[in-house]
């Protein structure tokens, strides 16, 4: 297998970079993606014919699958999920399912007559239909997946790197429905994890925290190949403390509120330390504590993860911060 190289990407708050796969790293790479030199044999399952009437008496016949990624790479031996479909709709209006394997290569014992037989690979998977006759052999079917990967990352800033447990990925199809949605193809994809698509172009969602540091990109998936993408965001861990006196100690049972400088709540909890992840930008803290409002005023800068301290003072009227009737409310 070989790497791509592609120019780093910008798509609306975010930016991605790809970074080829190659050499060593690539073959070492792909071992995760199941093409590896061991055989994996499978045992033969019979199937009943798809299509019945007067050839129920006719012999199974033997019939061999294998998968590629593309069409100049060698077969795939692990990771395949295989199935074999009658065409013909059941009462649930769905097609049955005749025979599966798991593993590399595939043989069914199929009698005469048609099937829809799909092979999934990770996320990447192709359909064939296919007529077994009543006479004579059934050539190997070779079905080509034209599939690829991608691993995905992500950094605050410029490189800082984003704790695993604080990210989430979404991938989705690139086209927008009627309804103005995408169609999801995979929800929460953690970091580092090779995920095998079918060539094309999908639109990634970066999660970092569960707050509002969100940011897109599209990217793009070439069969035969494994593409790591790093996505980008301008955000920085916050930990909110309500202290009697600078540098003390954090006050318990307080309840915060974080608003950004238009006025939007993003994020409400009630605790000694409330830690957050905010996109970079302008915020105002307001802590409530025995019914008593405190509040401050305070910037995220990207990377830059700090403890914002609120006092438990009267606040100057020229900090133009809320009035005590604005809190209220």
């Amino acid at each position: 297998m070989t790497g791509i190289s592609i120019a780093a990407r910008y798509a609306m708050a975010g930016a991605m970079f790809l970074m080829p796969v190659t050499g060593a790293s690539a073959e070492e790479a792909f071992q995760t993606f199941k093409q590896l030199s061991s055989t994996s044999k499978m045992p033969k399952l019979s199937a009943f014919s798809a299509t019945g009437g007067g050839l129920a008496t006719a012999a199974a016949k033997d019939v061999a699958f294998r998968a590629k990624l593309v069409n100049s790479e060698e077969m795939l031996k692990e990771g395949l999920t295989w199935r074999v479909f009658s065409p013909i709709s059941g009462e649930d209006g769905k097609l049955p399912l005749v025979a599966s394997a798991e593993g590399g290569d595939a043989s069914f014992q199929l009698l005469p007559g048609d099937y829809f037989v799909n092979v999934a690979f990770g996320r990447a998977g192709v359909t064939k239909k296919l007529t077994v006759p009543a006479d004579g052999e059934v050539e190997p079917q070779v079905l080509v997946l034209d599939a690829g990967g991608v691993v995905l990352d992500a950094v605050s800033g410029s490189d800082a790197p984003v704790p695993a447990s604080r990210l989430r990925f979404s991938i989705y199809s690139s086209e927008v429905r009627e309804d103005g949605e995408r169609g999801l193809v995979m929800a929460d994809v953690r970091p580092d994890t090779i995920v095998r698509l079918n060539a094309g172009t999908y639109h990634v969602v970066s999660e970092y925290g569960d707050v509002n540091a969100v940011v897109r990109a599209d990217i793009q998936v070439e069969a035969g190949k494994l593409l790591e993408a790093t996505l980008q965001h301008r955000a920085a861990e916050i930990t909110l403390k309500l202290v009697s006196q600078p540098g003390g100690e954090a006050i318990a049972d307080t309840a915060w509120s974080v608003l950004t400088a238009a006025g939007d709540i993003v994020n409400e909890s009630v605790s000694a330390f409330s830690t957050m992840v905010l996109a970079e930008g302008d915020y105002l803290a307001i802590a409530r504590n025995k019914d008593r409002i405190y509040q401050r005023a305070f910037s995220v800068k990207a990377a830059e993860n700090v403890d914002v301290e609120v006092l438990m003072k009267e606040q100057p009227a020229e900090m133009g911060l809320l009035n005590d009737t604005e809190l209220r409310n």
